[in-house]
């Protein structure tokens, strides 16, 4: 995934969305990532439900509730991801708890032969990585860089980054009503100054003129909260057509 998207970097500004896996159930989910192929996404996060979320807002956080309401899995969420053919990398976006207690082994032994080829843990410290990363093959273990971190912190954070440089833009949840800081374009450029691989602003991030902003000085933009609030108000192909208003 690193070398696939660093390649597209050079050429183009990425998009990577994120979704709640089986917010709308796991049945919608195939044509969900289909439409978001069609929008752009260079790839895909697909957030696993949990029931303590404590980086996400009110509308992931609702969205995770509607897919416990579904009555999803991670291990229902596998099989599902084992008959889908992405033409994508997919990324699954979730919790220590639940990647820990399902057994990081038996996760990828499990996602062998899916289009899975990463995965964001934001509750995993870079100093308790190798929790994961040896049991991982080439699975990526995507690096977070949040607002707080200092310079010699952010070089140590991107120097063994895989795939991308997920740049929090904001201290605290994710949502789509935030107030960024005056000083972020210097912080996200602060962080591509140091990174071998693209640097994604996300967090907050809803409107086209955010991401005309943020693609001045990163590689593209990760919007989540905003396509996750459409797809339970307008549906797949409503929300199709507002991505491609923003992007």
């Amino acid at each position: 995934m690193t070398k696939t998207l660093t390649e597209k970097a050079q050429t183009e500004k990425l998009f990577v969305p994120y979704i709640m896996a089986g917010a709308q159930g796991l049945d919608n989910l195939p044509e969900e990532i289909a439409m978001l192929v069609e929008q752009g996404a260079a790839a895909i996060e697909l957030g696993v439900p949990f029931s303590d979320p404590v980086a996400d807002g009110p509308t992931i956080q609702a969205a995770g509730l509607r897919a416990f309401e579904h009555q999803v899995t991670l291990k229902k969420l596998i099989a599902v991801l084992q008959e889908i053919d992405s033409a994508v990398p997919l990324i699954l976006m979730g919790y220590s708890n639940s990647f820990f207690h399902y057994g990081i082994k038996q996760l990828v032994e499990e996602l062998a032969g899916t289009d899975v080829q990463g995965l964001i843990i934001p509750d995993l410290p870079y100093e308790h990585r190798d929790l994961a990363v040896p049991e991982l093959g080439d699975i990526a273990l995507l690096q977070l860089v949040s607002l707080t971190s200092p310079q010699e912190r952010i070089q140590q954070l991107v120097a063994e980054a895989e795939g991308f440089i997920y740049a929090v833009t904001v201290n605290g949840i994710t949502g789509t009503d935030q107030n960024f800081r005056q000083d972020l374009l210097d912080h996200l450029a602060q962080v591509k100054a140091v990174s071998k691989i693209p640097v994604l602003a996300g967090f907050g991030i809803s409107r086209k003129e955010h991401v005309e902003n943020f693609q001045q000085v990163c590689d593209g933009v990760v919007i989540g909260s905003k396509i996750v609030q459409s797809l339970q108000e307008n549906g797949t192909k409503k929300t199709g057509e507002l991505i491609a208003q923003i992007i």
